[in-house]
């Protein structure tokens, strides 16, 4: 469709003018649809995913709407996640920057209910809330809906498969009958239109073709992985591309929690986000990672709904998504306010036929790569170490540096200029320690079933002394000195345990961990084809 310019919509000049201060300079294709529908008073069905700009399809009317000189509650919306309420709230106040006594409220559980009460008692024109905490409200009578004549269930979906239908239901039949209602969904699913036959009339349907659901500026690749060398992977496509923020999807709560523990034993900043986490621990996780404290969010499909962070330079679908939808809700987490974005999809066996199938939903092409070795890795440090001391040389004055190099050099002639920077690449990118002592102990690093680039070690100790896989991870890079996040895979069992470590540092773990103690045991350490096991 035709570009749609806001002046257009018959929009109120405060509202334009808030609008121009966000930046929005054309209305995206819902808004453009949508808008006019609800300022027209009817019923509406928006099918609409996130991203969309759907907020300002339904909040810009219901600002236009709302009668400042009442303070009873006009409108309600409501939103499946404490996240979304808060951010659809927010989006309401710019949009409301320039309107005067109008009240906005977001309710959510979470949050203690004696400030939530205060502030609705002082009167407040529009609510915005969970299914849940909004019935909590009704019941201690603390909201009032005699007044409202608008109400939004956004994301629908959502909040049915979160299992809110029986609350949804309860909160409408509560609402005046001569009420607007506006319903946004993603899918219009047999549950979705129940509630739309039951409670809405006459109601207009408004969609957003697919082909608009995809962001241009996002590269999308795949990569065809083992299940257990995913972690591993995961790292490498960390180091390769170093991300400052980036999101990684899996598709269950126990996952999410066993990769932060892996990720964080490796050395990452990384924090976890699903349903089971209390609100005090998901405003803490959510914080950090806006403010760039954590710079990797491993989260679910459902947890991750209105994450609102416009610079995730990389997401990483560590599972495929079960469904379409949620891979074009997570990919579009990045590529943001006109960035440039990099989604990484990892597909095991026969997954490969369900990323087809996300390719002919989406119109778009997923470009297979072949998983990057160790060298790769150590080739691409190399090069953008290159590129920051070239950075250095061209814009920073190294006169001070100079000097004292200079002077060193005077004062001792048996080294050059470039003995000094091997040495000072050498101490910055990590490398190994020069050849060992003579009288070390040589060890067959040969088939020892690891992938390409690294060795896989036996240590006689595993679950039944109650060893974890950071037991082991912290007590090898503790010992050894090398970086914790280029470790590999940790496999325990009862009695013994696997790891695997690039090669050129298996030397340097073998020697190290000698006699060292995990749990309090001295433990035994070799080349896994060395165990006959």
């Amino acid at each position: 469709m035709e570009t749609v310019k806001f002046e257009e919509l018959e929009i109120s000049n405060k509202i334009l003018k808030a609008v121009m201060d966000m930046g929005f300079e054309a209305a995206s294709p819902i808004q453009a649809k949508a808008i006019p529908v609800v300022m027209s008073g009817v019923d509406m069905i928006g099918q609409a995913q996130t991203g969309t700009g759907k907020t300002a399809a339904f909040g810009i009317p219901i600002l236009e709407k709302v009668d400042p000189k009442s303070k009873k509650l006009q409108a309600i919306v409501l939103c499946p996640t404490r996240e979304l309420a808060i951010q659809v709230s927010e989006e309401m106040h710019k949009l409301g920057k320039y309107l005067h006594g109008i009240k906005i409220l977001p309710v959510y559980g979470g949050q203690e209910i004696v400030k939530q009460i205060r502030s609705l008692k002082s009167g407040t024109q529009i609510i915005i809330g969970t299914p849940g905490r909004v019935m909590d409200h009704m019941r201690r009578k603390t909201i009032k809906c005699d007044a409202v004549h608008t109400i939004v269930m956004d994301e629908a979906d959502e909040m049915l498969n979160m299992g809110f239908r029986e609350d949804m239901e309860t909160i409408l039949e509560q609402i005046p009958e001569d009420r607007q209602t506006i319903l946004f969904s993603a899918t219009m699913s047999k549950e979705i239109q129940e509630i739309a036959k039951r409670f809405q009339k006459d109601a207009v349907t408004v969609k957003v073709v697919k082909k608009q659901l995809t962001v241009p500026s996002i590269e999308q690749y795949y990569y065809e992985v083992r299940k257990k060398n995913k972690d591993d992977i995961l790292c490498r496509l960390l180091d390769l591309y170093a991300p400052e923020r980036s999101l990684v999807f899996c598709n269950t709560k126990k996952k999410v929690d066993e990769l932060v523990e892996v990720l964080k034993g490796r050395g990452y900043s990384a924090e976890g986000l699903h349903g089971d986490l209390k609100q005090i621990q998901r405003d803490r996780v959510m914080n950090a990672f806006r403010n760039g404290k954590t710079e990797i969010l491993v989260a679910t499909d459902v947890a991750a709904r209105g994450i609102d962070v416009d610079d995730v330079e990389a997401v990483f679908n560590y599972d495929v998504p079960q469904d379409d939808e949620y891979y074009v809700h997570r990919i579009g987490r990045t590529g943001r306010a006109g960035r440039s974005g990099r989604a990484f999809t990892f597909v095991v066996g026969k997954e490969i036929y369900k990323l087809k199938d996300i390719q002919r939903y989406c119109k778009t092409k997923i470009y297979m790569k072949p998983v990057p070795t160790v060298d790769d890795v150590e080739q691409i440090k190399v090069e953008k170490m290159m590129e920051r001391l070239e950075d250095i040389i061209e814009h920073v004055d190294l006169s001070k540096a100079v000097h004292v190099l200079q002077k060193q050099m005077n004062e001792s002639n048996d080294y050059t200029s470039l003995d000094y920077a091997a040495a000072l690449l050498h101490l910055e990118m990590g490398y190994d320690q020069e050849e060992e002592n003579e009288d070390q102990e040589e060890y067959d690093l040969e088939g020892t079933g690891a992938e390409e680039g690294m060795v896989r070690l036996f240590i006689n100790i595993g679950k039944k002394q109650n060893v974890r896989a950071k037991d082991i991870l912290g007590a090898i890079a503790g010992e050894s000195q090398i970086p914790g996040r280029v470790v590999g895979r940790i496999d325990l069992n009862d009695k013994y345990s696997f790891v695997e470590v690039p090669k050129e540092y298996a030397v340097k773990v073998l020697e190290s961990m000698k006699s060292v103690k995990i749990k309090g045991k001295t433990i035994h350490i070799e080349p896994a084809n060395k165990s006959g096991r």
